[in-house]
């Protein structure tokens, strides 16, 4: 038993060399012919990488002949099989744009779109390449409002909505952390104008109001009647859209206090007309 296992590894192990031995041979020396047709052999072996690497390789001579098309297809195919999403976008993108009567373009065109939606990083980071893919998928369902990919590609595009608010919310509230409040509020506006929709609505109505209230309390005395005058408008705001919410309890304690700040300035106010 041991002894017919250590052939079958060295069996295997001659059959990969002498593989390998006739890519290289292929790739360095053969026809063009023979460097397609192996490259579409390893395409359907699911063995995209040396695939690839032939495909590059006969393009120049396939250009405008027939088999192009279903080059380019396995190209862009094989870097989304590889997990390549950015160069996958790029050449479903060529593939759409040159063959656009191919009787593969709707597919060709959602796997772009979704190429581009595998291809956008976490919300911690720059989100251009998401924009891309919501423009991209919208494009797509605008396209093909009938495919059978529009259910997920609706489901992306809300998925990557999400990810920008997340972005958009984390900006402003890193603002207020950091007690820039006035970057904190004009984020926290945007935000809100953005995705009137989201679900940070409460908690940017909230963290408005406090950014509101810490810039009107720590105003100079030039400042601080308009800007308390702001922090309380912010409140309403925030109590008309959430009359229920757990933070009420502590905004309206600080409601209170801008109240008093606000009735000491006019006395003060008051006072010094009278002199």
């Amino acid at each position: 038993m041991q002894k017919n296992k250590i052939l079958s590894f060295i069996l295997l192990v001659a059959i990969s060399i002498t593989s390998c031995s006739e890519y290289q041979k292929v790739l360095n020396k053969g026809t063009v012919e023979d460097q397609y047709k192996m490259a579409t052999e390893l395409y359907e072996a699911q063995k995209y990488s040396k695939a690839i690497q032939l495909f590059e390789k006969i393009t120049p001579s396939y250009r405008g002949k027939p088999q192009m098309e279903r080059i380019q297809y396995m190209v862009a195919q094989a870097h989304y099989n590889t997990q390549q999403y950015s160069l996958a976008a790029y050449y479903f993108d060529k593939f759409v744009k040159n063959y656009p009567k191919s009787s593969k373009l709707e597919e060709a065109s959602y796997l772009s779109a979704h190429s581009y939606y595998l291809a956008s990083p976490v919300y911690s980071l720059d989100q251009k390449d998401t924009n891309e893919a919501i423009n991209a998928l919208q494009n797509f369902l605008y396209k093909f409002p009938d495919s059978e990919h529009s259910t997920d590609a609706n489901k992306n595009i809300k998925e990557l909505t999400f990810k920008l608010e997340t972005k958009s919310f984390e900006i402003a509230k890193q603002y207020y952390h950091t007690e820039d409040y006035i970057s904190a509020i004009q984020a926290f506006d945007n935000l809100l104008e953005d995705y009137l929709g989201t679900s940070y609505k409460e908690d940017a109505y909230y963290l408005k109001f406090k950014s509101s209230y810490e810039l009107a309390v720590n105003s100079f005395f030039i400042k601080k009647e308009q800007r308390i005058k702001d922090a309380i408008k912010a409140h309403e705001k925030f109590k008309r859209n959430f009359p229920n919410s757990e933070y009420l309890k502590e905004t309206e304690q600080l409601l209170i206090n801008l109240n008093e700040e606000q009735n000491s300035l006019s006395v003060i106010k008051t006072q010094t007309n009278g002199i």
